[in-house]
């Protein structure tokens, strides 16, 4: 993202880009850097950040470390389970089926198309559990984005907030937050209590249950920003 809105004229680093921008969907990046900037990007701005983004896909993405092991216990468990990411659909299937994860996710995956409003609205959510035949207070969101914290929140859901690459900080707003995928399926499946602590709690703070079902985003690893 940082060498796309960089040469449209308006320069942030990868860094800066990671903290404004991680989980919108690219119209709300555009809104934020035309505002910031006082200028409009130019109009192939979303084309030139898909084909530098998957450019760096077929080069550098790979599933985050130990996702392969957190669907399996959720399946082996019977829990459902979802995508529902701020990208957009051809950037969410590319990702998917790079890192090897498509088929373990079938039609079970919801895009930026989908909705009128991304996130921090909750309508993305909503729909994916509408989708699953789930009632928002029985999911589990899984989310590494403030704004996916804020939307898990609207929509009325549980969330866990994932630190592996964000500050815990920016992720205080969630049920709990852990930062290695092995803790996952604890957390899912009730071996790992964090209800009933207050929000932004870190391991050793938990008291409580789980809930049975998960939405969730975030399963490849490496920057897009």
């Amino acid at each position: 993202m940082s060498k796309t809105i960089t040469s449209a004229g308006y320069p942030m680093s990868p860094e800066q880009c990671g903290e404004v921008f991680r989980g919108m969907t690219l119209a709300g990046t555009r809104q934020i850097v035309e505002q910031l900037s006082g200028r409009a990007l130019p109009s192939d701005f979303e084309d030139s950040y898909t084909a530098r983004l998957f450019a760096m896909f077929e080069e550098k993405l790979h599933p985050v470390p130990g996702i392969e092991a957190v669907l399996d216990r959720l399946d082996a468990a019977g829990t459902a389970y979802c995508l529902a990411s701020s990208g957009r659909r051809e950037r969410v299937r590319f990702a998917l089926a790079t890192v090897g994860l498509l088929d373990r996710f079938g039609d079970r995956w919801w895009g930026a198309e989908d909705v009128v409003a991304g996130k921090p609205a909750p309508d993305l959510f909503l729909l994916a559990a509408g989708q699953m035949g789930v009632v928002p207070e029985r999911c589990v969101v899984v989310e590494d984005a403030e704004v996916g914290v804020q939307a898990a929140r609207a929509a009325g859901m549980a969330v866990l907030g994932f630190a592996a690459r964000t500050p815990a900080d920016r992720l205080a707003g969630a049920d709990y937050v852990f930062s290695k995928m092995a803790e996952l399926p604890g957390l899912l499946l009730g071996t790992t209590n964090w209800r009933g602590r207050g929000q932004g709690a870190l391991p050793g703070e938990a008291d409580g249950s789980t809930r049975s079902e998960l939405a969730g985003d975030g399963t490849g690893g490496g920057s897009e920003h």
